[in-house]
């Protein structure tokens, strides 16, 4: 796994910061190296979607990660990997990242194949900083990254119409302290009546087919089947950890 050039994902984990001062200033230096630009991989394209999720043990210091491959035209499940790591970062709102990231890369790595995409459970550009989980991630590995968060964090938005597909902007303030407001991403209905997901480009896709990407994950659930399958895994993991 490469990244493109401008940063060392080996270099990150090695001065990986310990306290929230640390991370804000990661988090100001690593924004600006977010692209926004490239539109990404077609849904159902040949190739593989991975899903990134992590399930938490804080008694017992412990973090487990899954990433979970799937075919990105069938949804078919193609491969699994987990890792399990320690808690290294306290919890603070808007530093998950922090908290989950070398875990989860560990993962990643443990995959017999690069991922065409990335699909994170939570904030990429829908971050009060504008740099969330999945532009972290993106950033650091390279690779294509979406963030589909169960909730909106502290972003607004007015429901989507009820069917299917129907989205509505996702906006907040513009992060540079103008207080302006700006469009970070979509909530969108992936199943007709039910709760949107809130969707945010991380990195190297636009947000059109972020949630195009989304439609196609999410054919029977709320939540895409990237996803609900890296929730389980990880959940699972976790659990054998503690037995261990």
């Amino acid at each position: 796994m490469t990244n493109d050039g401008t940063i060392s994902l080996e270099d990150e984990l090695a001065h990986w910061p310990t306290d929230e001062t640390g991370a804000l200033a990661v988090q100001d230096r690593l924004r600006a190296h977010v692209r926004r630009e490239q539109s990404g991989p077609e849904p159902g394209f040949a190739g593989t979607v991975v899903g990134v999720d992590v399930a938490y043990d804080d008694e017992h210091d412990l973090v487990a990660a899954a990433a979970v491959a799937l075919d990105a035209a069938t949804l078919a499940v193609v491969e699994e990997a987990t890792a399990v790591g320690r808690v290294s970062f306290p919890y603070v709102p808007g530093l998950l990242a922090f908290r989950e990231i070398p875990t989860v890369v560990d993962a990643l790595g443990r995959l017999g194949r690069t991922p065409d995409l990335v699909v994170c459970d939570g904030y990429g550009l829908a971050h009060p900083r504008r740099f969330g989980l999945a532009s972290h991630l993106g950033v650091l590995t390279g690779l294509p990254t979406i963030g589909v968060a169960k909730n909106p964090f502290t972003s607004r938005y007015e429901l989507p119409g009820v069917e299917r597909g129907e989205s509505s902007p996702l906006v907040d303030g513009s992060g540079d302290g103008t207080g302006e407001d700006e469009v970070v991403g979509r909530a969108l209905r992936t199943q007709k009546g039910v709760k949107p997901v809130f969707v945010s480009i991380g990195h190297r896709i636009d947000l059109d087919r972020a949630c195009a990407h989304t439609l196609h994950l999410s054919p029977k659930y709320r939540i895409p089947e990237t996803t609900r399958a890296a929730d389980a895994l990880c959940r699972r993991a976790l659990s054998k950890a503690r037995a261990g």
